[in-house]
């Protein structure tokens, strides 16, 4: 699967298909490919914007969001809770909590979620902005995206400890080098701090 897993910067991504999947698009370049499958895991601009989701929508295109997400991006897009499985095709998706822990920007009420994809057997975990919550000593996956920048999500730090917990194969930070929060220093330290036996890698962004 990590031959087919693009950064396209910040919290976003795509993986290549079948099926063609989007995570957060956000400021996408050039001419992005059209997407089977959109997933958005909150309402904020850098994460949730209707413009991007515009561009990369078919006819067949599924866009799965958080309720208010879902309510920014207007009709046909199916929410999801943390706690709900959606199946498209062959792809499994399950919404898990994501939320601050005494920070303001990401409070749990707001309904933000992370998502766990099942593709062939390979479990990809993307945590969307979050802290380091109990929820995540639950999480089973063989590849997790973890946001590493802190202000408004771990640092790079507790996301270590985070992978700790989690134990995937790889470990992917993202939430850096886009503006918002956090620099490419975040990931390396990340990098350092991960514990034995967990692999990290850092994505160039697409493009760059």
């Amino acid at each position: 699967m990590l031959d087919r897993l693009h950064w396209l910067g910040h919290d976003s991504f795509r993986l290549d298909g079948p099926p063609t999947i989007y995570i957060d698009p956000w400021q996408l370049k050039g001419k992005p490919a059209q997407a089977d499958l959109i997933l958005v895991s909150h309402d904020h601009y850098d994460h949730c914007s209707p413009e991007d989701v515009n561009r990369l929508r078919g006819p067949n295109t599924v866009v799965i969001a958080n309720p208010s997400a879902a309510a920014k991006l207007g009709r046909g897009v199916k929410a999801i809770r943390a706690g709900e499985k959606q199946t498209v095709g062959a792809v499994t998706v399950e919404a898990v909590p994501a939320y601050n822990i005494g920070k303001r920007f990401h409070p749990k009420e707001a309904g933000g979620v992370g998502y766990i994809l099942t593709i062939a057997g390979t479990r990809l975990y993307f945590a969307g902005d979050t802290d380091a919550i109990p929820e995540m000593d639950q999480i089973q996956c063989d590849i997790a995206l973890l946001p590493v920048s802190g202000v408004y999500v771990m640092t790079a730090d507790e996301a270590a400890r985070a992978a700790g917990h989690i134990k995937p194969k790889i470990a992917i930070p993202m939430h850096y080098g886009a503006g918002v929060a956090g620099s490419e220093a975040d990931a390396r330290r990340f990098q350092q701090q991960c514990p034995p036996g967990i692999e990290v890698r850092i994505l160039r962004p697409e493009g760059a």
